[in-house]
């Protein structure tokens, strides 16, 4: 991976959502709703079934446009943009599916350079970007198997290193640890960890794990021991980093805040998912 990622001299949120409103014949999922995405933050969307956290995540790759408001990523007002358009932009936005949404057919090498290969790129160059994603994801020895062949969180870890292949600014993980074991679940998190910390990328993460959003809040990668640490009482020890919360319910913001105003709140519905 390159030392850092660009943000194309962009000033501003990373992410912005102004009003969004988007919902389909049964009703509004998501209504009015409002947030930022800074540069370097992590956003970690909480919710139960239904409430919209994977909408949100595909209003921000473009992959879907709200039926009023405006979602701005990079300083780009998607619903502006024509499908061209969004082609080129969904280059500079990394996408983890939840389950990891692989290719069957494909081997681990073609899913990760799917990308790079649709858009034509030069075949001597694609090897060894290929190469470089998943040393990242330290499954270099993978490239000729195929998904059939890799265990649940391999196969989370390959959609990491395809959602890398460009190195984008922005990545978006939706549910990255849903029903993987405790141990392979903190493996994928660590290398969310890494890539913010090592590599400055903004992340917006919706889960249903509360605990995943405090590993990203109270640890941080740290690039000379090669190992997660716990942040300092000072935060000294920690890059310049954060992680906010956003409880989204009946297909609004419920609540919005650091993980310390979260564990204050006595807040009945908030206390669900701190149990």
């Amino acid at each position: 991976m390159a030392a850092s990622v660009s943000m194309d001299s962009h000033e501003g949120p990373a992410i912005e959502f102004n009003s969004v409103r988007i919902g389909f014949e049964e009703g509004d999922i998501l209504s009015n709703i409002s947030f930022r995405v800074m540069p370097r933050e992590t956003i970690v969307l909480l919710g139960e079934t239904g409430t919209g956290k994977t909408l949100s995540l595909k209003l921000a790759a473009g992959l879907l446009k709200a039926n009023s408001g405006s979602v701005r990523v990079l300083g780009k007002n998607l619903s502006e943009m024509s499908e061209r358009e969004l082609l080129g932009f969904r280059r500079e936005i990394g996408f983890v599916f939840q389950e990891g949404a692989l290719f069957d057919s494909m081997t681990v090498a073609e899913n990760v350079a799917y990308r790079l290969l649709e858009e034509k790129a030069d075949p001597d160059a694609i090897e060894p970007q290929v190469l470089e994603a998943l040393r990242f994801v330290e499954l270099e020895h993978t490239t000729e198997l195929v998904p059939s062949e890799l265990s649940g969180g391999m196969r989370r870890r390959v959609s990491i290193a395809r959602a890398l292949i460009t190195r984008p600014p922005i990545v978006l993980y939706d549910s990255p640890t849903a029903g993987l074991d405790p141990v392979t679940s903190q493996t994928i998190i660590t290398l969310i960890l890494r890539l913010r910390d090592s590599y400055g990328v903004t992340a917006l993460l919706a889960t249903h794990r509360l605990q995943d959003g405090f590993a990203l809040a109270n640890f941080h990668f740290d690039r000379n021991s090669n190992r997660v640490l716990p942040n300092s009482s000072n935060g000294s020890s920690a890059p310049v980093s954060s992680t906010r919360f956003l409880v989204l319910r009946d297909g609004g913001i419920y609540f919005e805040g650091s993980p310390e105003q979260l564990v204050a709140s006595n807040d009945p519905y908030l206390k669900r998912f701190l149990v």
